[in-house]
């Protein structure tokens, strides 16, 4: 049959996907890596269908390689007869424990049918959890960062692991670094923390991570930035005054084409690229926008007529 590895996403019970829980109301056996990811399994499965599974805490590589094959022969009979699930948080191949089993499995039981199920992982909800946004265009590098390491480089990075977050602070900030902390993201364990004060996070917890960016980088803005500015600036020019969707103010007096005017060349020239790279990314993906049908000559009115001529 199939064992599958289910990603049950930052911690949350209600951000498992639809496919994961479904999956999870089907096997005949849920596995787990730990007590965090169990605790979440047990919001889905009854613990009657929890299956056991020891893994020491150790960085001795024989026995981390004895731990996987004993671990590996235990569910592979499972997966063999019915349908088995391995549950990791995050997504299972992003800086997951479900890569050894992967391997494991393919060098002793390569008979085992295995599927994957992606998770909402710490790489994307951290956008949404600290306010940030990587549009379009934007490169950024995940690393990682345990015991007060501070990789540097990149113009921005999502760190992982940060262990000792004043020492990593530290080095970020001398290398010239803009960073903001969050700490147990979208997890129902322990209490989630948005910082960019490192003496907040002194305490050690290996569910931390960073996002930091290089403060003397001028980012390419995407096109739609210029909106903010205009909006700022039509706000100024009229005491405040709300505006509607197409930017005309409550009085009618100001719309945002006119703030755009007085936008910089530079910016101008900044969005018209974005503009373009925006479209071209689009094309590649099959995802650009419907082109109006053609109309046929001397039926533009039909349906105002009823569909027929009269």
């Amino acid at each position: 049959m199939t064992l599958y590895g289910v990603g049950l996403g930052p911690g949350e019970g209600d951000l498992v996907t639809v496919r994961g829980r479904d999956v999870l109301d089907r096997a005949d056996v849920v596995y787990s890596p730990g007590r965090l990811s169990r605790s979440v399994a047990t919001e889905h499965v009854p613990e009657s269908r929890i299956g056991d599974l020891d893994f020491p805490m150790t960085r001795d590589e024989d026995e981390l390689r004895t731990a996987w094959r004993e671990a590996a022969a235990e569910i592979a009979p499972r997966a063999r007869e019915g349908t088995a699930a391995f549950v990791t948080l995050g997504d299972p191949n992003v800086y997951s424990t479900f890569g050894h089993l992967r391997r494991t499995l393919a060098a002793f039981h390569p008979d085992v049918n295995l599927e994957v199920v992606p998770g909402v992982s710490a790489v994307t909800a951290f956008t949404t959890a600290l306010g940030v946004e990587v549009a379009a265009g934007s490169s950024l590098t995940l690393r990682e960062a345990p015991r007060g390491t501070a990789p540097t480089g990149p113009d921005r990075m999502v760190l992982f692991k940060v262990t000792d977050v004043p020492a990593t602070h530290d080095e970020l900030v001398d290398a010239g670094y803009d960073v903001v902390y969050g700490r147990r993201l979208f997890m129902e364990q322990g209490e989630t923390v948005v910082t960019d004060d490192p003496a907040a996070l002194a305490d050690r917890d290996y569910y931390t991570l960073a996002y930091a960016e290089r403060r003397d980088v001028d980012f390419d803005r995407p096109a739609t930035a210029a909106f903010e500015s205009a909006s700022d600036a039509a706000s100024e020019s009229t005491g405040d005054a709300a505006t509607d969707a197409t930017g005309t103010a409550a009085d009618g007096g100001v719309r945002f084409s006119g703030a755009l005017d007085r936008a910089s060349d530079e910016h101008r020239a900044s969005d018209e690229h974005h503009a373009s790279a925006e479209l071209a990314e689009s094309e590649a993906c099959g995802d650009r926008p419907l082109e109006p049908p053609e109309t046929t000559p001397g039926t533009a009115n039909l349906e105002e007529t009823g569909g027929g001529r009269r």
